[in-house]
């Protein structure tokens, strides 16, 4: 009894400390870890039971991490392991991983032995697991003489295999000489100790080569044992024609036997597991005919989930065994002639394993804690503690810590308290270590999220603005908007632990800068958010259903509205897939446009708007007809429709709380179901009103509805397809659910003071498909907050309960819970409210300013005592106003404004902004709670510096006449200082471009000015500001209108004057007809011949960079040195009336020439050259063969002629040559005919000249013989000369340059 009621005591401490424990959850961040410092932590360590191959080095593996980085040790043996005294082993840099080599000699074997791995820093020891180290084995078979092996056909045999012993164990098989496998199946199979079992020998197993093979893993070996020789002996002479496998003797007389077994021996055996390996029974029978084998749990099943049967149903494995699979397991084996059981008793042991594995602890100090190490085994393990390695009762003493069993309680840690402690839990089959560290710390608070984050959000909808921290002790975290005003937590804000503020519904005027504040007794630590809310991207004008007949227009209008400020983009897909716009399919910003529909159009398309927040999309069908035929009986498909209602609503399957509703789905008019709408009406509580319950895919017509208790229902559905949705079905018959207890708590439990000795306890009353029962109330509980108090409660039917006589602004614990005349709900949990709040009774002193400058000031005061606040401290509210202003007979408002600081720092200060310049104001602060504000401090007087002045208060163009701008301003509205004059920039403006500025300045009594233009259609941007000494203001830009646009002018004597203006003044059909690096541009137009000059302003595609060219005459115009291969845009406008203006037409001129190619460089042209040679050297060859042979030429004197161009033969077939040069008679001289006489010489031109695709001009060759210039083709040629012919229009026809 006195143990029972010590372990209930345990538990009971244990829980309380839990509670008021404040664990440190250490973020993973880079900086924070750089700065932390930990005990060392084990990260990596080898195996247990550590298995190596000889032929390799031994690395024996050992990681630890902590700050300071952890120097590394060894035990082996129990001893200090001495690496640095052994050459053969080294320890890796900064960490204390062993790698041995036997490059130089040693044995590997030696090294066998249990190693242990300590990771040592400045704040305590961590320990790895002992680490087994074995080195791999692979012995010998020992060498025998096998003698043959004799038995009698029927009879069992079983081949013994005996392996010699390896680590780890080999892996067993048999083979035959030929290395075949030998063949097993229900009669011959090997046991799971490598033995070969025959259930009943036949004549056919006779053989002379039944080797046993054993293969060792790491050094990747197998070694066979001598082989077995198997003579069977028969009765009757052996037959191998006459054996089938369903009479393997061959119809010979064998005697038949009853099952027997093999393995295991007797009647029973036991077997024992341990717990999560693998359980393997095995039962091997002998016997003729061979016996069945089958398996039975003795007093359950076995189970299915884990069991599998192997080797003919001889073996039965379990996986993973666990505690549950205790008990005797019985195999039976069977045939026609008996059976026979064996009994196997199986006990399930367990080496330790956990149950709740203790963890790294970071405290603050003065914190609590508590370690616990539970683990399970059977028999249960023994849990031993230890602290940086030694046991927890021979290390030094510590106040702050207290073991109890498997637990070590701290309690108010100090700063140097931080250690690695280890648990032990070992029994007989093996053991757990564990290391854990308790690390105390502290660190100011820190935000770790990125600085003055911008959040984008779609407006109503939930948002999350993060602000993750950490410190130690665990700082509290308040968020603030705008800088100002009490910590957001309530309404539509929610602040979590974590420190993300949640906006339930974001509206515009959430919009603003957030200030998230982490405070301890170490400091503070802050950052900002800024929110914008934006408005969503919505398809105001979605696509329609259409039915389009093939070969015609299809259209879908696609309108869509976002945030300005979003970037949004507009998509289109086809049944959900992008849609190639091309050639056929165009798109433009409100519509997509499906020419020339076709079959293959048809579908589902879909636009969708997007942004980088949002997005939305609609869809439309596109269904295709055929054309109406001539006979209207034959008409083209109907196009898709809404669907009919569901039909036959049934009711089945009651329950408490669904019931299934079955319907009969109406027809689709060739669009399918989507989906089904369910919706009931209730007859209590909304009689009449149809809501919506559930909706379910469009092949479903049976469905399990989920309902509230104590309702009335009554159902009825309707399809949706593309289309649309159908009309509603017959109503079902009325269904009535029991009634039940709550099942939700009520939401929104507040307590909050409406009088400073009150405290309102609200909620929000349950809906009422949640009521579950008739009378409905709540029990609401309250006490003062960190009291032993009994509970105060009340029962109410209401939503609000007054608690009075309370004490200003204290803190109560409330809890509620929802009940009706079936029982009680569940109870919410225990929530914070506090009690009235009461006037301030202090005052913030001291109150000063400093760094005053035009706009703002530097606020300081000392802060009121906590407890005269009487409430929240939601703000030092500063009250100021604008007591006078330094500029003379200035009219100013004295409006009294306020301005909040948050703060709870013994030097509190802040700055006071959006002040006006050169006035002189006047300040004092009160203290505030969310009721009252406190007694003013102390009045302070300063005077804001001299600033820029504003804006002018008007500027405009009072009137223009043909020659003249007349200006008029005022004096700003806040000069801001005295005013010392005006200044005016104005500068010529001609739509992008602006001439030089100039600047003109004036006194301050000057507000008028009058320009004169010096060209009539000039236009001016006009940028005036005014002036004090510490410079120029805020800027009022003005813009001289268009002259085009204005009929009345007033002359200088003030009367007015009427002038003809450009009303239906015109540019149209502008055309260009454009070559290579020219053009021809013509226009149209209706103004007076003479009465107006024209521009041309070109603008290169590629920059964007613009050229114009002014002309007098009429068009058509030439234009020429434009870029050869450019694209550009051109519009021509009326110099005088600038706003008169044709639209843009864009042209590109021609490639100056094709891609040049050196035909010196071509292999076709190198061929045909070598080719002409090789023929010239031939013919030279033939003529110098027949002169050395001095045969005749006879040759005909046509003297003074030139060459034919065709050869003649005389009829003996000599060749004739015409002689150029009458005075000579020396053969040799005399050319062939057709070449070339001489460079000098005129040679008659072939009709294929290259001189034809030049540019014109005689060809021309270099020294080298290729060809100068660059060829076009001559069609290019031809047009340009045909352009050239056609231009002239008038005697004189003048050409423009571009350059």
């Amino acid at each position: 009894m006195m143990r029972r009621a010590s372990h209930w005591a345990l538990a009971f401490m244990s829980l309380l400390l839990w509670r008021q424990s404040a664990t440190i959850e250490v973020p993973n961040d880079p900086k924070i870890l750089a700065d932390l410092k930990q005990p060392p932590t084990i990260t990596k360590q080898s195996v247990k039971d550590y298995i190596v191959d000889p032929r390799d080095n031994i690395i024996i593996e050992c990681e630890a991490k902590g700050n300071p980085v952890p120097t590394f040790s060894w035990r082996r043996n129990g001893k200090f392991f001495n690496t640095a005294k052994d050459l053969r082993v080294t320890m890796r840099k900064r960490s204390g991983t062993l790698e041995i080599g036997f490059r130089n000699g040693g044995r590997p074997e030696d090294y066998e032995g249990e190693y242990q791995c300590f990771a040592t820093n400045d704040h305590g020891v961590a320990m790895s697991n002992k680490i087994l180290l074995r080195v791999s084995k692979a012995p010998l078979w020992p060498k025998e003489v096998l003698e043959p092996v004799v038995v009698s056909e029927g009879s069992s045999l079983v081949l013994p295999c005996n392996p010699p012993p390896g680590l780890p164990p080999p892996i067993t098989f048999w083979m035959s000489s030929l290395m075949m496998p030998i063949r097993q199946d229900k009669r011959v199979s090997m046991g799971l100790n490598g033995d070969m079992y025959f259930s009943n020998v036949v004549a056919q197993d006779a053989q002379n080569d039944y080797s046993c093979s054993a293969r060792f893993l790491f050094t990747h070996t197998i070694q066979q044992k001598n082989p077995f020789t198997l003579k069977v002996l028969t009765n009757d002479p052996y037959n191998d024609t006459s054996y089938n496998d369903s009479d393997p003797y061959g119809g010979r007389k064998v005697a038949e036997s009853m099952p027997t077994f093999l393995t295991p021996s007797g009647s029973e055996s036991s077997k024992m597991v341990l717990r999560d390996q693998q359980l393997l029974l095995e039962c091997i029978a002998a016997g003729l005919p061979t016996p069945t084998i089958k398996w039975f749990k003795k007093g359950g099943d076995l189970p299915a989930q884990k069991v599998k049967f192997e080797n003919y149903n001889k073996t039965m494995k379990i996986v993973p065994v666990s505690e549950e699979d205790t008990g005797e397991y019985v195999c039976m084996a069977t045939n026609h002639l008996g059976g026979v059981r064996h009994s196997i008793f199986v006990q399930v042991k367990a080496a330790p394993y956990w149950l709740d594995k203790p963890t790294n602890l970071v405290l603050a100090p003065e914190a609590n804690g508590r370690l616990v190490c539970r683990a399970n085994g059977n028999p249960k393990p023994s849990i031993r503690w230890l602290v940086n390695g030694i046991p927890i009762n021979s290390s030094l003493p510590d106040p702050s810590r207290q073991l109890m069993g498997d637990t070590i309680i701290f309690r108010s840690v100090q700063m140097g308290s931080s250690a690695v402690y280890q648990c032990n839990a070992s029994n007989q089959h093996g053991y757990l270590l564990a290391n854990a560290f308790v690390s105390v710390i502290d660190m100011r608070p820190r935000i770790l999220g990125p600085k003055n984050q911008l959040i984008k959000v779609i407006e109503n909808n939930r948002t999350f603005l993060d602000c993750p921290f950490f410190g130690s002790p665990i700082p509290d975290l308040r968020w603030f908007k705008n800088g100002q005003g009490s910590g957001l937590d309530g309404g539509h804000y929610r602040a979590y632990i974590n420190g993300s503020l949640e906006i339930q519904r974001a509206r515009a005027q959430d919009e603003g800068t957030y200030t998230c504040v982490a405070s301890s007794i170490l400091g503070m630590a802050e950052n900002q958010v800024r929110l914008e809310v934006k408005e969503p991207s919505r398809i105001v004008g979605a696509p329609e259903h259409q039915s389009a007949i093939r070969g015609s227009t299809a259209r879908f209008d696609c309108k869509v509205k976002s945030d300005p400020s979003l970037a949004a983009t507009v998509t289109w897909t086809k049944d959900d897939k992008p849609i190639h716009l091309g050639w056929r399919l165009r798109k433009d910003e409100e519509s997509l446009t499906v020419p020339n529909v076709n079959e293959g159009d048809e579908g589902t398309y879909t636009c969708t708007v997007e942004t980088e927040i949002d997005r939305d999309s609609a869809s439309a069908r596109l269904t295709v007809l055929e054309e109406a035929s001539l006979n209207p009986s034959l008409s083209s498909a109907l196009p898709p429709d809404l669907p009919d209602p569901p039909m036959d609503l049934e009711l089945s399957d009651p329950a408490a709380r669904s019931v299934r509703l079955t319907w009969i789905p109406g027809n689709d008019h060739r669009s399918p179901v989507t989906e089904f709408l369910v919706q009931f009406v209730e007859d209590r509580w909304e009689p009449g009103r149809w809501q919506d319950l559930a909706t379910y895919p469009g092949d479903l017509n049976s469905v399990i509805l989920q309902l509230a208790p104590f309702v009335n229902y009554q159902f009825r559905v309707i399809a949706i397809n593309q289309v649309g949705r159908s009309a509603a079905s017959r109503p079902s018959p009325k269904y009535q659910t029991s009634s039940a207890a709550p099942d939700v708590v009520p939401r929104g439990l507040r307590g909050w003071g409406s009088q400073k000795d009150n405290m309102e306890i609200t909620w929000e009353p349950l809906l009422d498909l949640e009521k579950n029962g008739p009378n409905l109330h709540y029990a609401v509980w309250w006490r003062r907050k960190d009291s032993d108090a009994e509970w105060s409660n009340v029962t109410t039917t209401g939503t609000k309960h007054v608690v009075h006589n309370t004490q200003t602004y204290v803190a109560y614990e409330m809890k509620i819970q929802a009940r009706n005349d079936l029982g009680a709900g569940p109870e919410s949990n225990v929530v914070i409210g506090y009690s009235g709040e009461d006037r301030p009774t202090g005052a913030p002193t001291e109150l000063r300013v400093s760094k005053v400058d035009s706009t703002k000031a530097n606020v300081h005061w000392k802060p009121v005592k906590p407890e005269s606040v009487r409430g929240e401290l939601k703000e030092y509210r500063l009250h100021y106003w604008r007591e006078a202003s330094h500029v003379p007979a200035l009219a100013f408002s004295k409006e009294n404004k306020t301005k909040g600081f948050y703060t709870t720092v013994a030097e509190p200060s802040g700055i006071l902004s959006d002040l006006v310049p050169f006035s002189r104001y006047k300040m004092f602060m009160v203290v505030a709670n969310n009721g009252y504000q406190g007694p003013p401090s102390n009045t302070v007087e300063f005077n804001t510096k001299e600033g820029v002045p504003d804006a002018p208060s008007f500027f405009r163009i009072k009137r223009r006449g043909l020659d003249s701008i007349h200006l008029e301003w005022d004096k700003p509205l806040e000069p801001n200082g005295l005013l010392i004059g005006y200044q005016l920039k104005y500068q010529t403006a001609n739509g992008s471009r602006e001439g030089r500025p100039r600047v003109e300045t004036f006194l301050p009594n000057v507000t008028e000015f009058t320009l004169r233009l010096p060209d009539r259609s000039s236009r001016y941007n006009f940028y005036l500001s005014a002036l004090t000494q510490v410079g120029a203001g805020e800027v009022f830009a003005e813009e001289s209108p268009f002259f085009g646009n204005e009929e009345n002018f007033t002359d200088a004597t003030g009367l007015d004057t009427h002038y003809a203006v450009a009303h239906g003044r015109e540019i149209w059909n502008v055309t260009v007809e454009h070559n290579s690096n020219y053009a021809n541009v013509s226009w149209r137009h209706n103004f007076p011949a003479g009465s107006s000059e024209f521009v041309l302003e070109f603008t290169l595609d590629r920059d964007k960079t613009m050229k114009t060219v002014p002309v007098s005459q009429q068009p058509p115009i030439t234009v020429a040195d434009l870029m050869a291969g450019a694209k550009y845009h051109l519009r021509v406008y009326s110099h005088e009336l600038s706003n008169v203006t044709s639209k843009s037409v864009t042209f590109e001129t021609k490639q100056a020439y094709i891609d040049q190619v050196d035909i010196a460089t071509q292999g076709w042209f190198i061929g045909l050259m070598c080719a002409i040679a090789l023929i010239i050297l031939i013919l030279l060859i033939v003529c110098f063969i027949k002169r050395s042979r001095g045969g005749k030429y006879p040759v005909r004197e046509k003297k003074d002629l030139p060459l034919d161009s065709v050869d003649h033969k005389d009829p003996d077939g000599s060749f004739e040559y015409q002689n150029q040069n009458k005075n000579s008679s020396d053969e040799d001289n005399k050319p062939l005919q057709g070449s070339q006489t001489s460079l000098e010489g005129n040679v008659k031109e072939s009709d294929d000249s290259l001189v034809d695709y030049g540019e014109g001009g005689d060809g021309q060759f270099n020294e080298d013989g290729s060809f100068i210039g660059q060829y076009t083709v001559k069609k290019d040629k031809d047009e340009t000369e045909g352009n050239e012919s056609s231009e002239a229009t008038s005697p004189v026809n003048a050409i423009y340059s571009l350059a």
